[in-house]
């Protein structure tokens, strides 16, 4: 069976035979990729330990705490400060949540079950915290959203600064 492909130099369309790929045309090219051994990857692990997402938490709540101390010290109004405070939890306790869920050890067996569990506390961790923003002028009393919006976002942009500032394994002589 002949197919219709485009030439890769961007020529006329010419026919190519079924079962060749573009590859198989100009040649087989052995990409630059080498895997690691088990050595060389336990290395790499030491090196980048992972980011804890407790640690992250914790951030983010102290984080938050000082945004709401903030806003209340230049506004001079609790209201402000407890506003941020409430942006700040609405992302808190959702992502506490998260890792709760996360750090389960049932889903780790089976890594569908864990991307499956990834999606599954997302999602909850997303509810909640439109729920939590939702309810948020029922619960603050002279509610001042700009605050509440100022807490919300610093607090989640601490994920970056965790990325940035996380510990680094102690360093050893041997390289790969």
């Amino acid at each position: 069976m002949v197919m219709i492909a485009p030439d890769p130099e961007g020529g006329p369309v010419r026919p190519r035979e079924e079962g060749r790929g573009f590859d198989d045309e100009v040649g087989d090219v052995e990409p630059d990729f080498k895997p690691l051994t088990a050595d060389e990857a336990r290395q790499w692990r030491q090196r980048n330990p992972p980011l804890s997402l407790w640690r992250v938490v914790a951030a983010q709540a102290a984080v938050g705490l000082l945004v709401a101390l903030a806003a209340w010290g230049l506004s001079g109004q609790a209201s402000v400060g407890w506003s941020a405070g409430y942006g700040a939890l609405a992302v808190v306790l959702p992502a506490a949540l998260f890792a709760r869920g996360l750090s389960r050890r049932s889903a780790a067996a089976n890594p569908g079950a864990a991307v499956l569990g990834f999606f599954v506390w997302e999602m909850v961790k997303i509810g909640l915290t439109v729920a939590m923003l939702v309810a948020a002028p029922r619960l603050i009393s002279r509610l001042s959203w700009l605050a509440l919006l100022a807490g919300l976002v610093v607090t989640m942009k601490v994920y970056w600064l965790a990325m940035l500032f996380r510990a680094k394994a102690p360093k050893s002589g041997k390289q790969i």
